[in-house]
């Protein structure tokens, strides 16, 4: 794995190409492969907050609403929380991964 790592937000990543990203954090180039979130046991990919929000519900997560302008799920036997972006469409990538980090062999994310 290489790349570089950039702390940005309070939010530490990994850029494998740095030199397809400014230094706002902005892609640059437009061949950059989009990502999506999948449920593994059905091999669906997660088109909306209503589809994620039945799985992980599944799953033993329950809604936070302490935050109004975000999405948020915990579950109660851990202290993870998960916060997403109220609009689908902010979406990213570093969203599904905390998902898939937080419930392991139930979701991956795949390159489209």
């Amino acid at each position: 794995m290489s790349g570089v790592w950039v702390f940005k937000n309070g939010v530490v990543r990994l850029v494998e190409n740095p030199a397809a990203e400014s230094l706002d954090g902005s892609r640059q180039s437009s061949n950059t492969r989009r990502k999506v979130l999948v449920h593994t046991p059905s091999n669906e990919v997660i088109t909306s907050y209503a589809v994620l929000e039945h799985k992980l519900w599944s799953l033993g997560w329950e809604r936070y609403y302490e935050d109004p302008s975000l999405l948020q799920f915990h579950k109660r036997s851990t202290v993870h929380l998960i916060s997403l972006p109220k609009d689908f469409s902010k979406f990213k990538s570093i969203h599904m991964y905390d998902i898939v980090v937080k419930n392991r062999n139930v979701f991956e994310v795949r390159d489209v």
